[in-house]
């Protein structure tokens, strides 16, 4: 039986498209794996999900992580003077601003009402980039949290499912043999 072409569109079934997405980016992964290790190179992969979860691969001799990769790589662009590829003034790790800083460069933006010419197009396309970029990691922060909120609680529930066992072997070794107390009473 062989293989079909398949027609690259986006997979309608969410099941099928979350496996697809798995197995090929591990095929990913394994490929830029043997690229390194074949060619004796260094390779960097990033793959967002459509949830925004972040994967990534680095594999270079000195195991380097992604981020050093990146910077090897905004190095070069620099010296080879391709200010196209990457601006000058923009660290790839930490180009987010602040919230602070969005809202006042969204409100100097504002403030141009009747000038339109004032405002260009690459600075608004520029400006919808930073506020894509900041609400994805905000994103990103709000899973973080939630993941680790979520694993603090399994903690808990875990410790207090022991204590609970802990206390039932109590109370049922109490039942089987009840303490005999003198009857003062009688």
């Amino acid at each position: 039986m062989g293989r079909r072409k398949l027609e690259m569109k986006r997979i309608e079934d969410k099941s099928s498209r979350l496996v697809t997405f798995s197995k090929r980016r591990s095929g990913l992964v394994k490929k830029a794996r043997h690229l390194s290790v074949l060619c004796d190179v260094d390779v960097a992969v990033i793959v967002f999900s459509a949830r925004g979860k972040l994967y990534e691969f680095a594999s270079s001799s000195a195991n380097y992580s992604v981020e050093h990769v990146l910077s090897r790589y905004k190095r070069r662009c620099l010296d080879a003077g391709e200010t196209t590829t990457i601006r000058d003034d923009e660290d790839l790790c930490k180009r987010f601003l602040t919230c602070e800083e969005l809202l006042q460069k969204v409100d100097r933006l504002a403030e141009f009402t009747d000038g339109a010419e004032e405002r260009s197009l690459n600075e608004m396309i520029q400006l919808e980039q930073e506020l894509d970029d900041a609400l994805l990691q905000t994103r990103l922060r709000k899973t973080q949290l939630i993941m680790d909120y979520m694993s603090t609680l399994k903690e808990k529930g875990k410790k207090l499912s022991e204590e609970k066992d802990a206390l039932e072997k109590q109370v049922s070794f109490l039942l089987r043999f009840p303490l005999k107390t003198p009857n003062c009473f009688s």
